[in-house]
């Protein structure tokens, strides 16, 4: 039996298993004995791992953090990496999020893309490799992880209590037809406290909502005597307002929103608004700051003003992007997302950063790094997915680096490899999520044909 019909043979069952599954609304909870994520996502890892079962393989349980199953024998390992935790459902659904409703061929609810549809069809894939009698030379493990949507905390315990380290993998957590490269990842939050003088004093300061996203909005109230807050509220910047307010006035920029991987697509407010105040009256402490700000971040998107712009022909320029500033009359802070191209290290950036900033009399508050993943497109790995995905799909296509970051960076020597092909509508979290039936099996024999070719 080939790879493609022994998936075919499991198809009503895969279908079936995916939709119990889906029926556990499996959202971090509230910590419990043997359920580090709560009752439900345990719930959904004992159902995965009863399947796996239930399909002849031994399984094993790591205290509820992950668990696994495999087949074949083999000093080697090659792994298939899935998660069973998924986003809050969330409001705008024309469907019951957690029914697993079967509608015009496709499979309704959360998760069925990201990433209990991959996940569950890998344990039909294994099974598929198994009943094709193909022969292996390395085992197959099918890793089911549960913390994937909140910090990966899942695969650290995993390693931290010995877990196996795969010779080579995937994930089908990402896109196809395979991501070899995801830029290194820095959030830095800087502070710096001031004194003020001269006739405009800043009262409060605030924008944006998160790092990683490009703020749409921002602004800044002053205080001063009326005449000059009459002045200053005539004043006149593209995308800003400016209007008075009692014992002073206020500045709002407007700016377009976008992820913050992508800084470029958008239009960044706090920037727009620093730019704006740096050509205000201020003086002392708090004009040398905003001065440093408006001429270092401004609104650029690339990280040359701060003297950290980098470039590769893989995956292209580091990004930046300038997430949340949040402050009063005496201090603020503000948070900052950048992301270094893939043949680069923190090295390369992140100490320039910081002594930027702290000559200019910030403080770094803290400092997050994901470090970048990159394993070349000639490797055996990435040309082993290429072809897997080429022979089974009939086109043609190059590995790809992507800005994010996906659950391959939580363990060495895995790759994103899947669901999602070129054109599909893209529907993770986000309402109304599915996964058509076609997609469902297509995948699964990819898995299967992957699973083959590494380990073979």
């Amino acid at each position: 039996m080939n790879l493609n019909d022994a998936v075919l043979f499991h198809k009503d069952a895969m279908i079936e298993a995916l939709q119990q599954n889906l029926r556990i609304p499996s959202v971090q909870g509230p910590a419990e004995s043997g359920a580090p994520y709560g009752a439900d996502v345990r719930r959904s890892l004992d159902h995965a791992l009863a399947t796996a079962e239930r399909l002849g393989f031994k399984t094993t349980n790591v205290d509820g953090h992950m668990g696994w199953c495999e087949y074949g024998e083999g000093e080697e390992m090659v792994a298939v990496l899935g998660h069973l935790d998924v986003v809050p459902a969330g409001d705008g659904w024309t469907v019951d999020p957690y029914g697993a409703e079967i509608i015009d061929g496709k499979i309704w609810g959360r998760g069925t893309t990201d990433d209990k549809g991959p996940s569950i069809a890998a344990l039909y894939a294994l099974a598929a490799v198994r009943d094709s009698g193909l022969p292996i030379k390395r085992r197959i493990r099918v890793l089911l992880g549960c913390n994937e949507e909140t910090g990966s905390a899942d695969v650290k315990y995993y390693l931290a209590q010995g877990g196996e380290i795969p010779v080579m993998g995937f994930t089908p957590d990402g896109e196809y037809p395979v991501i070899n490269g995801e830029k290194g990842i820095i959030n830095a939050t800087f502070s710096k406290s001031y004194k003020q003088t001269g006739p405009v004093k800043l009262v409060q300061i605030q924008g944006g909502s998160a790092p990683n996203v490009v703020p749409s909005y921002a602004c800044a109230r002053f205080e001063c005597d009326e005449e000059l807050a009459v002045r200053m509220s005539q004043l006149y910047a593209p995308s800003m307002k400016f209007s008075l307010i009692p014992g002073g006035f206020k500045a709002e920029a407007f700016g377009v929103s976008a992820h913050g991987s992508t800084p470029g697509l958008g239009e960044n407010a706090i920037g727009r608004l620093v730019i704006a105040l740096d050509n205000l009256p201020l003086e002392g402490e708090l004009a040398d700051a905003i001065h440093f700000l408006a001429q270092k971040l401004g609104m650029e998107t690339d990280g040359a003003s701060a003297g950290i712009y980098l470039h590769d022909d893989v995956s292209g320029e580091l990004s930046l992007n300038w997430g949340t500033i949040e402050g009063n009359g005496e201090t603020f802070s503000l948070k900052i997302n950048y992301r270094y191209p893939v043949t680069y290290s923190y090295e390369d950036c992140g100490p320039a950063f910081n002594e930027a900033f702290r000559q200019a009399g910030f403080t770094l508050d803290s400092e997050v790094h994901k470090a970048k993943l990159y394993i070349p497109a000639d490797s055996q790995l990435v040309s082993s997915l290429m072809k897997v995905y080429t022979e089974q799909t009939g086109l043609e296509g190059s590995p790809k680096s992507i800005g994010g970051g996906t659950y391959a960076k939580a363990i060495s020597n895995l790759l994103a490899f899947g669901p999602i092909f070129p054109g599909d509508e893209i529907r993770e979290h986000k309402p109304d999520e599915y996964i058509s039936i076609e997609s469902l099996v297509k995948n699964a024999q990819i898995i299967a044909a992957a699973m083959y070719e590494l380990a073979k």
